[in-house]
C-alpha cells in the first residue's frame, strides 16, 4: 500500500517500492510473437514479471513462447478491435491478476507513396499502430490506478520522426504515439504510472524483411554504430523504462545514432 509522506508541508501519496512486493507484476505484451515483442517478453520474464503473451493470429507461436517463460500465459488479442482488447484484459486479470505493465509491440506496415496510398492502407495502419495502443492503454489504466503503479511502453519507430518515404501512414501513427504517451504520462503520474515511447531504428525482423538492399544500406550508412538494431537492444530500453520510476513522457531512440 502507498504510504503518506510530507512534501512542502503537505501529505503526498507515495507509491510503494516495487521491489518490496512479493507477488510478481503482471505484464501484457501485445505483438509478443514478433521479433521485438518476443524479446521484450523474455526480458520482462527474466526480471520476475509474469507475462501475458499477446498474439493475434499465430496461436502456436504464442503458446510456444509462453511455454518458455515461467508463469506466462498466451492470450489472443487484436488491438484494432476494442472488444478483443476488452476480452484480453478480462482473461489476463482472471488468470494472473491486474495488469501493471503494458508494452505495445503490435504493428502493421502497408508502405506506398502517398499518391498511391489507398484508404485501407491508411486506415489499417493507423488502427493497428495508434488506435490499437489507445484501446490497450484505456483498459490498462483503471487497474494501474487501483494499484498505484503502472508502466506503459509504446514501441514506436524512427519513422515517426524522420517521415521515411512510402511510410506516411506508419510515420503518422508512430508520431501519434508520442502525443498519446505524453498526455497519459501527465494525466497519471500522480498514481505512480509512467508512460514512454521506445523508438527502434532498423531491426532485422519479418516486419522489415521487405526493405530492399538500397534502403538497408542507407540505414547502415546513416547509423553511427554501423550495425543493425537487435530486438534485444529494444527490449533493454523497454526494461529500462519499466525499472525507472522517474522516466516518463519520454521518447527513447534505439537507432544506433541515426539522427
Amino acid at each position: 500500500m502507498p504510504d503518506d509522506r510530507t512534501v512542502n508541508g503537505r501529505a503526498a501519496a507515495v507509491p510503494d517500492d516495487p521491489t518490496a512486493r512479493r507477488a510478481p507484476r503482471v505484464a501484457l505484451v501485445t505483438g509478443a510473437t514478433g521479433a521485438i515483442g518476443s524479446a521484450v517478453a523474455r526480458a520482462l520474464a527474466a526480471r520476475g514479471t509474469r507475462v501475458a503473451v499477446g498474439f493475434r493470429r499465430d496461436e502456436a507461436a504464442g503458446r510456444a513462447l509462453a511455454a518458455e517463460l515461467p508463469g506466462a500465459l498466451p492470450v489472443r488479442v487484436d488491438v484494432a478491435d476494442p472488444e478483443s482488447v476488452r476480452a484480453c484484459f478480462r482473461e489476463v486479470t482472471e488468470a494472473a491478476g491486474l495488469v501493471s505493465v503494458l508494452v505495445g509491440a503490435a504493428g502493421a506496415l502497408r508502405d506506398r507513396p502517398v499518391v498511391r496510398m489507398r484508404d485501407e492502407d491508411w486506415d489499417d495502419v493507423l488502427r493497428t499502430n495508434l488506435t490499437g495502443m489507445f484501446h490497450c492503454v484505456r483498459h490498462a489504466l483503471p487497474s494501474m490506478i487501483a494499484q498505484r503503479f503502472g508502466r506503459i511502453v509504446c514501441v514506436g519507430s524512427v519513422s515517426g520522426a524522420l517521415g521515411l518515404p512510402g511510410q506516411a501512414n506508419y510515420a503518422a501513427a508512430k508520431a501519434g504515439l508520442l502525443g498519446l504517451t505524453r498526455s497519459v504520462a501527465r494525466e497519471n503520474g500522480r498514481y505512480g504510472i509512467t508512460a514512454n515511447v521506445v523508438a527502434p531504428g532498423l531491426v532485422e525482423s519479418p516486419l522489415t524483411a521487405g526493405l530492399g538492399v538500397p534502403a538497408r544500406e542507407r540505414f547502415l550508412g546513416l547509423s553511427a554504430t554501423g550495425r543493425y538494431v537487435t530486438p534485444e537492444d529494444v527490449a533493454g530500453a523497454v526494461r529500462f523504462c519499466v525499472d525507472s520510476p522517474a522516466v516518463t513522457g519520454q521518447l527513447i531512440n534505439v537507432d544506433g545514432g541515426l539522427y
